[in-house]
C-alpha cells in the first residue's frame, strides 16, 4: 500500500470512527430536548436545521430551567459564533465552491468536522476527513436524536454516563496525536502546541461557573489566538 493510500484509509478511519462515537450522543440531545418540553419532531428540526450540539443543549437547556426563548436562543448564538471562527480557518484549506455545495459545507462546520480536516496530514485528505466525519455524524447525530426523543424514559442512568463519556474520549484520541508532533503550516513546537492547548482549557474551565453558556469559549478562543500572535 502506497503512503498515500495509507493516509487517505487512516483519514476515513478516523473520520467514521469519530463520526459513530459523536453521533450516537444524539440520543442524549433527544432526550434532553423531550426533558425540556419538546416535542420528538421539534428535537429532530433543531438537530436538521441547527446542527451544532453545543448550542443545541444550550437552547434545551435554558427552557428545560424555565428560561425564555429569547434567553434560550441567545445563548445557542452565543455558544454558535465559535463556528464562524473555525469557518475562517477552514475556507483556505477546504476552497468551498458557491452555491449549494458552499452552504452545505458551512452547515457542516462543527468541532469534529473542523479537528478532522485540520489534523489531516494534506489538503485533500482534509477534504475528506471533513466530508465523511461531517457527514457521518450529521445523519446519525440526526438519526439518534429521534430515537432519544422516542424513548427519553430509557435513556437515564448509566446509559446515559456512557454517552457523556464516549464523546470526549473520541475527540481526545483524535486530537492527541496532533499535539505531539510538528504541524508543517506552522512550525509550532510540540510543547508550545501543549501549552496553548492546555492554557485555553483553563481558561474555559476558569470562566464556566461564572459567565453564561458561550462566553467560556468565546474568551478560550481569544486567548489562544493572543498567544499564536504572540509567539510569532
Amino acid at each position: 500500500m502506497t503512503d498515500a493510500a495509507a493516509a487517505r484509509r487512516a483519514t476515513i478511519r478516523d473520520a467514521l470512527g469519530l463520526g459513530v462515537a459523536v453521533g450516537l450522543y444524539g440520543a442524549a440531545f433527544g432526550a434532553a430536548a423531550v426533558a425540556a418540553g419538546l416535542d420528538a419532531w421539534q428535537a429532530c428540526a433543531l438537530s436538521l436545521l441547527m446542527f451544532t450540539g453545543a448550542s443545541q443543549f444550550a437552547l434545551v437547556g435554558v427552557l428545560g430551567a424555565g428560561g425564555g426563548v429569547l434567553a434560550a436562543v441567545g445563548s445557542a448564538v452565543l455558544l454558535g459564533t465559535r463556528n464562524t471562527v473555525y469557518g475562517v480557518r477552514l475556507v483556505p484549506l477546504l476552497q468551498p465552491r458557491r452555491g449549494l455545495r458552499r452552504l452545505g459545507t458551512a452547515h457542516l462546520v462543527i468541532d469534529e468536522s473542523t479537528a478532522l480536516a485540520l489534523a489531516a496530514p494534506d489538503r485533500e485528505n482534509a477534504r475528506l476527513a471533513f466530508t465523511v466525519g461531517g457527514g457521518s455524524i450529521f445523519l446519525g447525530w440526526n438519526a439518534t436524536t429521534l430515537l432519544g426523543a422516542l424513548g427519553a424514559d430509557a435513556l437515564t442512568g448509566p446509559w446515559l454516563a456512557a454517552l457523556d463519556a464516549v464523546v470526549p474520549a473520541a475527540f481526545l484520541a483524535l486530537l492527541w496525536p496532533r499535539l505531539q508532533r510538528t504541524v508543517p503550516q506552522t512550525q509550532a513546537e510540540p510543547a508550545a502546541q501543549r501549552r496553548v492547548a492546555l492554557g485555553g482549557a483553563v481558561v474555559a474551565l476558569v470562566l464556566t461557573p461564572f459567565v453564561p453558556a458561550g462566553v467560556q469559549v468565546i474568551a478560550a478562543v481569544v486567548a489562544v489566538a493572543l498567544a499564536g500572535g504572540w509567539r510569532r
